[in-house]
């Protein structure tokens, strides 16, 4: 008996370990985002599922940006149900809030090659699941024909993900099984999420740092690395080993390394040519820790130092940075403005800005190469999802990222940093420990520090 609870004890601890691979919040602070997600439910219950096992080997695991918000789990198969609260009303008999997580059956065979899965039959499951209760996947149609007998109307609002297979085919399915006249109304829970996820909270603002913290080194590496003859592709490269190496999962996104006309393109992707003296290079790289990403872009000189003309363009840029971050006001402020709809919005800004303090080679104006919005939302994903007609609110994580691409003179110029509106409204910045005045720049170029 001693040997098989050792053996349980041990199988509980390698699902442990497997499931908490990445750095989890305390299961309380995800509980509280699925309660918060069925008070906005109004009367209805969510189904969201997670991301499928991607086909290819080299393609690695991402869970669904939602999913992992609500629950902070990371395998594939699963499916959250949360049932909002009903109270008592006439005849209407009162309903609690309930969350099940549904697990797909395990198959031992695929587990040798894949490690041990969580099953809804595992001893522990719902404690290291961090979830009320769970259940074996193949229960979850049953349990939709059980709420719809004891209310016809039960499924009447069904929120789920609209570009979900998986929650198609089981709508449908529901609907043919319980012999309803039309399948069940689908409401968008991303609508939801969405406005839940753009505020963070302490523990997000924790792995926010981190994946900040682990991009400074990672582009601390780049400006050592930069050089005459040195390839775009191998400063990426080096990149994303830095990132690695400080516990990130993965980059945010693909590192974007243009030099000379290559940093006119916003968003250049080839990273496949060799970096010559006189070039200015905009690298535009970060990684994403524990599922949180980080987003900084930095201009430098190949030669380690800039010319007049590009140190005139860095200025103003970065000048044009410091505009904006000094005009933001919690609660007003808005970006992501690139058509300057709003005279204060941060992008106007930093485009009045560029307009006042320089021209091109025809006497023109400066801010009509300035080419994109001035911000996002930064989180789960690199763009987090907002509504970028309201402003700024205070606990959203956000990028402030001008620049200046002038195709004709081969200078491409931006300055992306991540900022944090704290909840006093206050901005702090994630990635300031980067060098970005241009002595700075120059001085860790030449000195590694």
């Amino acid at each position: 008996m001693k040997l098989v609870r050792r053996a349980l004890a041990l199988l509980c601890l390698i699902f442990s370990l497997h499931v908490l691979a990445l750095t989890r919040q305390p299961a309380s602070d995800y509980r509280a985002r699925r309660m918060r997600l069925a008070e906005k439910l109004d009367g209805g219950v969510a189904i969201l599922f997670a991301a499928e096992q991607p086909q290819l080997d080299f393609m690695p695991y991402r869970q669904d940006p939602d999913f992992y918000y609500l629950t902070g789990w990371n395998e594939p198969g699963a499916a959250l149900f949360i049932q909002s609260a009903i109270a008592a009303k006439n005849e209407t008999t009162a309903r609690p809030y309930r969350e099940i997580l549904f697990l797909p059956t395990r198959n031992m065979r695929m587990e040798r090659y894949t490690g041990a899965k969580l099953g809804a039959d595992t001893p522990g499951a719902s404690a290291t699941a961090g979830v009320d209760e769970v259940k074996n996947m193949a229960e979850l149609p049953s349990l939709l024909g059980d709420l719809v007998h004891q209310s016809p109307t039960a499924l009447r609002t069904l929120w789920t993900e609209p570009d979900s297979e998986q929650a198609k085919s089981l709508v449908a399915w529901t609907a043919t099984t319980l012999g309803l006249d039309h399948a069940p109304n689908f409401q968008n829970v991303r609508d939801l999420t969405n406005q839940l996820r753009a505020i963070k909270d302490p523990g997000e603002i924790t792995l926010l740092h981190k994946a900040s913290d682990a991009s400074i080194q990672a582009q601390l590496a780049m400006m050592r690395s930069v050089h005459h003859g040195t390839t775009e592709g191998a400063v990426a490269g080096i990149i994303i080993e830095k990132l690695m190496q400080n516990g990130c999962e993965r980059p945010s996104y693909a590192p974007i390394v243009g030099a000379g006309k290559n940093s006119t393109v916003l968003h250049y992707s080839n990273d496949s040519e060799t970096m010559q003296s006189g070039d200015i290079v905009v690298v535009d790289a970060a990684g994403e820790y524990s599922m949180y990403a980080s987003d900084i872009t930095r201009a430098v000189p190949v030669d380690g130092h800039f010319t007049a003309r590009q140190r005139e363009i860095y200025d103003i840029v970065k000048g044009a940075q410091k505009a904006a971050m000094d005009a933001f006001v919690a609660g007003t402020s808005r970006i992501n403005d690139p058509q300057h709809k709003f005279p204060d919005s941060l992008d106007t800004i930093a485009w009045n800005y560029m307009n006042a303090h320089g021209k091109d080679l025809h006497g023109e104006p400066l801010g009509k190469y300035f080419i994109h919005g001035i911000g996002h939302s930064v989180g789960i994903d690199v763009h987090d999802p907002w509504d970028y007609s309201k402003p700024i609110q205070p606990g959203m994580v956000f990028t402030i990222e001008p620049g200046i691409y002038i195709p004709e003179e081969k200078i491409g110029v931006r300055i992306e940093d991540v900022f944090y509106a704290n909840p006093n409204g206050k901005l702090e910045c994630l990635t300031c420990a980067l060098p970005k005045d241009a002595e700075e720049v120059e001085k860790t170029m030449k000195t590694g520090k």
